[in-house]
């Protein structure tokens, strides 16, 4: 028996945890170590046959739910004929259809695109366009915001240090800001009860809600003091941060931030990465404030769980990138081009979108009777389908504790739910958008369950 083939068979009888720790970089955080097998719909199957709730989505990816079979067909078909064609040598017609096919869920503003792999990677693009745009050099980034893990990415991330932990120095030229986060403002926490502060939180987004002001004027306050509006090149934030919480802001703070950019000819920036292709209950979280910004960033749920990301941007600010200035060997890739044509298909077909406003209307339903029976949840919010849960002390702080018992109780109920948040205090909601109402039914029991069981 040959080396290779003796190798297999020890591989084949060994656990999977063994082997990742033997094998695979420690860098990755692990929140579960299953031994996975395949995946449908909303489930995902280990090894042994147990079959999970997957309230993770591979972090807010599948949204047509885990191996959707016209999806796979698309990636099927495309593989056969071609796999890599380097866009500076021919355009692939998928990459060319996906194009059409963004022009019908994208504002008619944002007609022109620029691919690539990853989110981080897209969020470096975007900065490169509007500084190329523009002429100036700095940025504005939120509290909160998460971006990515290359050296640029890390310092527009601020939702935790672990992120950019002994990375520095990190690119220069990024000023933070506060995020208009209604449950967290410093003026709300020295007027209202805990219980007051959620109810707030849970109205701004939806009710077109109004900034008490601390956040807008912190905006005014750094382009008189930190980065004049004319060496400011972009402000870039998500309209609902991700890792920071799954805050969605007030309407009018986002509304100051396009009236400010549009006055200084500053680029406005949605990073959409996690927001987008229905997750919030509608295509994109700027729909539902109204605006439309400069460059809009998009991954995730773009493709259906390949690797893809992209910015779209009008066709007079993308003019102004030079040829060559930009580029990669693998964006857009033909198979993963092919996947995200028929992920937009599908989802206009099946009204996947609509599915995810119902259903987070639902879950939110829900998930606000609990909070009236449980005071360890602080604060409900979040748009659409992208739903934080924040625990919280009698006093009000962040608990991190029982976000973790509750978390555990799920998962040995085979129900995965992932955290997030600066304190490490809140659990995310993000299901496959094609869950069913039984489905959230199911999940809320469990959850409720889990609350009762941690007490």
């Amino acid at each position: 028996m040959t080396d290779y083939n003796l190798r297999v068979r020890v591989n084949a009888h060994r656990s999977i945890i063994a082997m990742s720790r033997e094998n695979l970089s420690p860098a990755w955080g692990i929140v579960f170590d299953l031994d996975l097998d395949h995946a449908e719909g909303c489930y995902v199957y280990d090894t042994k046959g147990n079959r999970y709730l997957d309230f993770t989505s591979g972090i807010g990816v599948t949204n047509t739910g885990h191996a959707h079979p016209r999806v796979v067909k698309a990636i099927q078909d495309q593989a056969a004929k071609m796999i890599h064609g380097q866009i500076g040598v021919g355009k692939g017609r998928p990459v060319l259809e996906l194009t059409e096919e963004l022009k019908k869920i994208l504002p008619a503003e944002l007609d022109t695109y620029f691919f690539s792999n990853s989110g981080a990677e897209a969020v470096e693009a975007a900065v490169k366009l509007a500084k190329a745009a523009t002429g100036r050099q700095n940025v504005i980034v939120f509290e909160g915001s998460f971006h990515g893990r290359t050296h640029l990415t890390m310092a527009m991330t601020t939702s935790k240090y672990s992120y950019h932990y002994h990375m520095q120095p990190l690119p220069a030229g990024i000023y933070v800001a506060p995020f208009a986060n209604c449950f967290e403002c410093p003026v709300a926490k020295r007027t209202m009860t805990t219980a007051e502060r959620g109810a707030l939180s849970a109205s701004c987004p939806n009710d077109g809600g109004k900034c008490c002001g601390y956040a807008e004027d912190a905006i005014h306050h750094i382009l008189k003091t930190l980065t004049a509006p004319g060496e400011t090149a972009a402000i870039v934030i998500e309209p609902e941060l991700g890792e920071g919480g799954y805050t969605a802001p007030p309407a009018s703070f986002l509304k100051e931030l396009r009236k400010i950019c549009t006055e200084h000819g500053i680029l406005l920036v949605f990073d959409e990465i996690q927001t987008g292709f229905g997750r919030v209950g509608t295509w994109w979280a700027g729909e539902q404030y109204g605006i439309v910004p400069d460059i809009l960033i998009m991954a995730k749920g773009i493709a259906s769980g390949m690797p893809l990301s992209a910015i779209a941007s009008r066709r007079e600010i993308m003019a102004k990138w030079t040829a060559g200035s930009h580029g990669g060997t693998y964006g857009p890739n033909l198979v993963s081009a092919a996947a995200a044509v028929e992920t937009i298909r599908v989802m206009r077909d099946e009204k996947i979108v609509e599915n995810a406003a119902a259903r987070g209307a639902q879950l939110r339903t829900g998930l606000y009777e609990l909070q009236k029976e449980f005071k360890q949840i602080g604060d409900v919010r979040g748009l659409g389908c992208m739903i934080g849960t924040a625990f919280v002390k009698p006093d009000g702080t962040p608990d991190a504790d029982t976000q973790k018992r509750v978390a555990q109780y799920c998962f040995d109920q085979k129900l995965l739910f992932f955290s997030c948040g600066t304190y490490g205090n809140i659990i995310r909601w993000i299901p496959p958008l094609v869950v069913t109402a039984e489905q959230i039914d199911d999940a809320l029991k469990i959850f409720a369950a889990a609350l009762d069981s941690v007490g």
